[in-house]
């Protein structure tokens, strides 16, 4: 049986906001700049991909690159493969080279696979992004909840960052919480990314990995 036609185009927020909501695990879109692509099959909207700054200010800064250089894939909120027809890599495949045709001073597209949402990036893997290993982000709780700094500084404005300044101004008992590191991939957009990717790439993770993050939890 053959394949609806799949496309992927320019989509709106609330387009992109109910794809999140129903498919991502985050239930929540990223306050950041974003480009938004929809993703149909023979014209039935299955979901979307997003890119942005991502909650990484300094994305850009460990690959000598201006902030205007690097963005983050920060949703692929897709519906499940089983309502699906096309395969989430060749959906993010496509949407890149949309974001490189629209985006010619773009460079690098980093994305992290969550290891406590079970994930390891297997989708990065098959959409031939590089691997960079684990990578430490800090977190803050705050009023009970634990949100990734850039979320404090969007809400708390600046200060938002600081123990010392969210305990004064906001909750007394906030601070810095340790939380498994996430896997850092790349996406290299020309050929000086590329020879800099093959120098620092390491293998890829297997599914081990996040198995032992679940038991940890557990």
């Amino acid at each position: 049986m053959d394949k609806p036609e799949l496309t992927i185009a320019g989509c709106s927020y609330e387009a992109a906001k109910s794809a999140t909501m129903r498919w991502h695990y985050s239930r929540a879109m990223p306050s950041s700049k974003l480009v938004r692509f929809g993703v149909w099959e023979g014209g039935r909207f299955v979901g979307a991909i997003i890119y942005g700054v991502g909650a990484n200010r300094y994305l850009a800064s460990p690959f000598g690159l201006q902030p205007t250089e690097a963005c983050e894939l920060v949703r692929v909120a897709l519906a499940p493969a089983t309502n699906r027809h096309w395969p989430t890599s060749k959906c993010v495949a496509m949407s890149l080279k949309l974001l490189k045709r629209q985006s010619p001073g773009l460079r690098l597209v980093v994305s992290y696979a969550d290891l406590k949402e079970g994930h390891v990036g297997t989708i990065y893997q098959a959409t031939n992004f590089g691997y960079l290993g684990p990578s430490k982000q800090p977190y803050l709780k705050i009023l009970g909840e634990i949100v990734h700094p850039r979320t404090a500084y969007d809400r708390y404005g600046p200060g938002g960052q600081s123990v010392a300044t969210l305990r004064r101004t906001v909750d007394p008992n906030a601070r810095r919480v340790e939380m498994p590191a996430k896997l850092k991939y790349v996406y290299p957009f020309d050929r000086k990314m590329r020879r800099m990717l093959q120098e620092r790439a390491v293998p890829y993770p297997t599914r081990s990995a996040s198995e032992k993050v679940q038991t940890e939890r557990s």
